[in-house]
């Protein structure tokens, strides 16, 4: 008894009998395929659920391609961020967050200045962090920078983004200096802000904030610098010091104009100052 598989290939078959010479085998390529007696394949209806979870995926797969590319783009420059830190890790690390560097990550920043650095006591203070960006290795750090770093503190680090630094310094807003000074007088202090009075080529002011409430802040150079305009936005480094015209002479052994030192005494007298050498 004949099945029914045998008899469509029977059927493809006698079709082809009715065609004759090159038409014939050009249509048996054609035919015999469709004339395949396998049984189709039932499909299985892709969900709303699965094609969605195929989406994120993707995008989740995407977007930690694109994260690793940009940190690797990175990885040996040397970068400037200005930022609160987060936590301590360590004797002498501390994470930050900055997102124009890194999105949505911790940065662990490694202090490799030979000076010791003691975070703010208030996260609201800036700092500002010059260093190398790395793979955290931790051999490798303690073997470049002549480091002790203890590999207990360092677990969870691993091949993670970290910048070496080596310049760390406070960074509060002039008007906040200009306003309350006394906790970072003999402090080493980055300070951003707005070029506003020029009295000389190694005297002018920074525009406080209106925030804190406070005065101008005086920049003084103890030598003559590449002039600044008006309104330009500078980042100077320098020590916070009281205005105090013969402890800055015997220091720093000033050499000024008479007529700017006293223009200075007689505006700024034990006001606080940021030196700049």
């Amino acid at each position: 008894m004949m099945n029914i598989r045998d008899k469509k290939y029977k059927n493809c078959l006698q079709k082809l009998r009715k065609n004759r010479g090159a038409i014939a085998i050009s249509l048996m390529a054609i035919i015999l395929p469709a004339c395949s007696y396998n049984e189709p394949q039932a499909l299985t209806p892709t969900t709303p659920q699965q094609l969605q979870n195929q989406v994120s995926r993707e995008v989740v797969d995407q977007e930690v391609v694109e994260e690793k590319d940009k940190t690797d783009e990175l990885i040996g420059k040397t970068v400037t961020i200005r930022t609160q830190p987060i936590r301590l890790v360590g004797p002498t690390s501390f994470t930050v967050r900055d997102e124009k560097l890194i999105e949505d990550k911790d940065i662990l920043i490694v202090n490799a200045t030979n000076q010791p650095f003691t975070l703010p006591s208030s996260n609201n203070i800036p700092i500002q962090i010059t260093g190398q960006v790395r793979k955290f290795d931790l051999d490798k750090i303690n073997q470049d920078y002549n480091l002790d770093l203890q590999v207990d503190y360092y677990r969870n680090y691993n091949n993670q983004p970290v910048i070496v630094a080596k310049s760390l310094a406070l960074s509060p807003e002039p008007g906040e200096l200009s306003s309350n000074p006394s906790p970072y007088y003999g402090k080493k202090l980055t300070v951003t802000g707005k070029v506003e009075n020029i009295n000389s080529a190694i005297a002018y002011t920074l525009d406080e904030d209106k925030l804190f409430g406070g005065e101008d802040l005086l920049v003084l150079h103890t030598q003559p610098q590449a002039k600044v305009k008006r309104g330009e936005q500078v980042a100077v480094t320098g020590v916070l010091r009281p205005m105090v015209i013969a402890d800055l002479q015997r220091d720093y052994q000033l050499n000024w104009d008479a007529n700017l030192q006293k223009q200075l005494v007689a505006k700024y007298r034990n006001k606080p100052v940021l030196v700049v050498q």
